[in-house]
């Protein structure tokens, strides 16, 4: 499989650590497969590159993934501690002026919330090929397979986080950079586009089959240039919710995640990695 470009030959995990700005585990630097870059930029709306939100994944050594080959036995003695993500924030690179907020994964967390349709998870198999920070045949393989993931399930988590930005919207006292926007617009035009994009993002889903990130690009600076009122946004998200229930109910995705599908992909991503499963599954 033909790997295409992406931003870095070596992975950003990699490149911080051997700075000394971050201190993950010991395997996991020379481990990871894949780096995107999240946020605004992946949207099309980037106002400011000095905030970099880096999603990514990496396939621990054999023996963290199944433990038993390292002759635990759950339950008895000494337990094993068990890998699912490596996260740091505000790591602030002087030399090229942004700062980090680094999320890495295991392949087995990164594939079980993929299939499970957490937005954020989706969204980084989805990001724009500009916006790879770094990739592998193992994190192409997820991306050329990335519709097996999406089903009638993502209405419920993409409605609960746009929600949760409707919420914020309405509730959340100001602070920094945001008292001024408050000020500016009247309302919080950062949490008012995100419950607008989790909408579109969702309709996507069920309609096309599909994410593209950037779809709705223009109308989302529209509000984040406050030419949108905090009515309008109320409105829309009353309207799409109605909309988007019978969608859901009109969509051919299937109910639920095909996990023998899923299971398969993620067992050959591994296998890829390894070289042979003979042994990790009984």
């Amino acid at each position: 499989m033909t790997t295409p470009d992406a931003r870095y030959t070596e992975s950003l995990t990699a490149q911080l650590t051997a700075r000394g700005m971050l201190k993950p585990p010991k395997f996991l630097p020379a481990r990871v497969c894949y780096e995107t870059q999240m946020g605004s930029v992946a949207y099309g709306v980037s106002q400011d590159a000095s905030d970099v939100d880096v999603y990514g994944f990496c396939v621990p050594p054999r023996e963290v993934v199944f433990p038993h080959l390292a002759g635990v036995i759950e339950g008895f003695g000494r337990q094993h501690q068990r890998f699912d993500q490596f996260q740091k924030h505000h790591v602030r690179d002087d030399e090229a002026g942004c700062t980090y907020d680094m999320n890495i994964y295991s392949i087995v967390r990164y594939v079980h919330l993929c299939m499970e349709n957490n937005p954020n998870m989706l969204e980084s198999l989805f990001t724009p090929r500009r916006c790879v920070l770094y990739t592998s045949s193992v994190a192409e393989r997820l991306r050329e397979r990335r519709q097996v993931f999406l089903h009638k399930g993502s209405w419920f988590k993409f409605k609960g986080f746009a929600y949760s930005q409707i919420h914020k919207m309405r509730t959340k006292e100001p602070e920094g950079k945001r008292m001024a926007m408050v000020e500016q617009f009247g309302f919080d035009v950062k949490f008012a586009y995100h419950a607008v994009r989790l909408m579109r993002e969702a309709e996507q889903v069920l309609t096309e089959h599909d994410l593209d990130l950037e779809a709705h690009a223009e109308e989302l600076l529209q509000i984040r240039r406050g030419e949108w009122t905090q009515e309008e946004v109320e409105s829309f998200f009353s309207r799409k919710e109605i909309e988007l229930e019978a969608l859901y109910e009109q969509s051919t995705l299937p109910h639920s995640p095909d996990e023998d599908a899923i299971r398969d992909l993620l067992l050959e991503c591994l296998e890829e990695t390894y070289g042979s499963l003979d042994g990790c599954i009984v």
